[in-house]
């Protein structure tokens, strides 16, 4: 990481910490949950090797940067234009948009929202579809019943969801930072009511660590969420409705040249194949170049197939 540099910035209010690498054209590196800058360490000095000044910040509620506790200061618009102040902050007119998870979400709506800011825009793990027809809290709750959800769960009232992850990091992490064929041991909670407890029971803890994390990968991400929490990111989740009306009337049109990268075996996208997610995304979109799905690779992809995903990445650049 020697060749990484870190500093703080202001944007849209909040200071940030970004890391960053390399000049040139300005490439934005956005995380998603539970995630951080970290979660790009094998992107940042690959594509700056390339010719381009990359930038990976924390994003708003997490690691270093500022983490407001009410969730509106997480609404979509106010995501967007952190991302926005960064290029501002750094004395640049345009970039290019990379995001992966919530990063996803975030990095499609500022294209949406500030389309004169990008000059490209890549998803990862979480596709495009436009607006939802109805309400999202209201389609899952109708979906699910009386049943767990982890998305209904970071909306429950009183922080229920931040104070079973603030009372055990590493499990969390640990369950979650896995791979599609990671061996578990059975999980503690197997009734799958809301009622018979949180999230982290539910998993299954992994008997080996993936091939892809070190553990010491691990214990720097472990150590980021027991110092600043994990209320800023599950705030993220509740704005779902909040976006969604936000959105209502707008243009769900991304009209700047975009792209989609996913592991395969990502049970985000269900199984969906190149095919049937470009027949989904295009309609939504005006300029898409590429779908990639990386074989076999689950939902952690520029972890997992770092190379993979680097190659996706800069053909997209290139092609601007």
């Amino acid at each position: 990481m020697s060749d990484i540099q870190f500093k703080t910035i202001t944007t849209n209010g909040i200071s940030m910490r970004i890391a960053e690498a390399g000049s040139g054209p300005l490439v934005l590196l956005i995380h998603g949950w539970p995630e951080s800058w970290y979660s790009w360490r094998h992107q940042i000095k690959a594509i700056a090797a390339q010719g381009y000044h990359v930038v990976a910040p924390d994003m708003r509620g997490y690691g270093d940067t500022d983490a407001p506790t009410e969730p509106t200061e997480y609404r979509i618009d106010k995501l967007a234009a952190d991302v926005v102040g960064i290029i501002d902050a750094l004395g640049e007119s345009t970039a290019t948009l990379v995001g992966h998870d919530w990063g996803s979400m975030v990095v499609w709506n500022a294209a949406l929202l500030h389309p004169e800011r990008f000059n490209g825009v890549v998803g990862m793990s979480v596709p495009y579809g436009g607006r939802m027809k109805t309400a999202p809290l209201q389609t899952w709750q109708q979906a699910m019943g009386d049943n767990f959800f982890y998305i209904l769960y970071h909306n429950e009232t009183g922080g229920v969801a931040e104070k079973e992850y603030d009372s055990d990091p590493r499990g969390l992490l640990s369950m979650l930072y896995a791979s599609p064929d990671s061996p578990r041991e059975d999980a503690t909670i197997t009734d799958p009511k809301r009622s018979a407890g949180g999230w982290i029971g539910r998993i299954g803890a992994p008997t080996e660590m993936p091939a892809w994390l070190k553990q010491e990968e691990l214990d720097y991400y472990v150590d980021e969420f027991t110092r600043a929490g994990f209320r800023g990111g599950v705030n993220y989740y509740r704005n779902f409705d909040a976006n969604w009306h936000f959105m209502e009337g707008k243009d769900p049109v991304i009209q700047i040249p975009s792209a989609f990268i996913s592991g395969a075996a990502d049970v985000v996208i269900g199984g969906a194949d190149v095919a049937g997610l470009t027949a989904m995304m295009t309609p939504v979109m005006q300029d898409l170049r590429e779908v990639t799905l990386i074989p076999e690779i689950g939902h952690w992809v520029q972890q997992e197939a770092p190379k993979e995903t680097n190659d996706a990445i800069l053909r997209f650049i290139k092609s601007l």
